[in-house]
């Protein structure tokens, strides 16, 4: 059974920064892809970033520049730097990814975390 952990939403003024993590647990055999998606109050969720085992990150063009998605293989962790915050940017954040177990391959969603920018 694999999980996935979320933390390091809150609340912070426009131009802050925060830190989101986000922890896979469980019996894994590997990880392909890791990423963020937000979902805004009356909104779809969209795609923020996503990163790969190897290779380069991929952006949503709303977050370019100000979030850096990255990833800590031996911990199976997944992080999202977020510097510059905009009010839009509000919502509340998910992780995935892409797990190998010894028996399946499936995409993992952790729980969400909320953050909240204001103006």
């Amino acid at each position: 059974h694999v999980q996935l952990q979320a933390s390091g939403g809150g609340l912070v003024q426009a131009g802050g920064s925060l830190r989101l993590s986000c922890a896979a647990s469980g019996t894994i055999y590997s990880i392909n892809f890791m990423g963020w998606y937000r979902q805004a109050p009356g909104k779809q969720r969209e795609l923020v970033a996503t990163i790969p085992t190897g290779g380069s990150a991929n952006y949503a063009d709303s977050v370019k520049g100000r979030f850096t998605i990255s990833r800590d293989n031996a911990k199976n962790t997944v992080y999202l730097q977020m510097n510059s915050l905009k009010p839009e940017d509000t919502g509340v954040y998910y992780c995935n990814a892409d797990v190998r177990t010894w028996s399946i391959r499936n995409t993992y969603w952790g729980q969400g975390t909320l953050v909240t920018v204001s103006s």
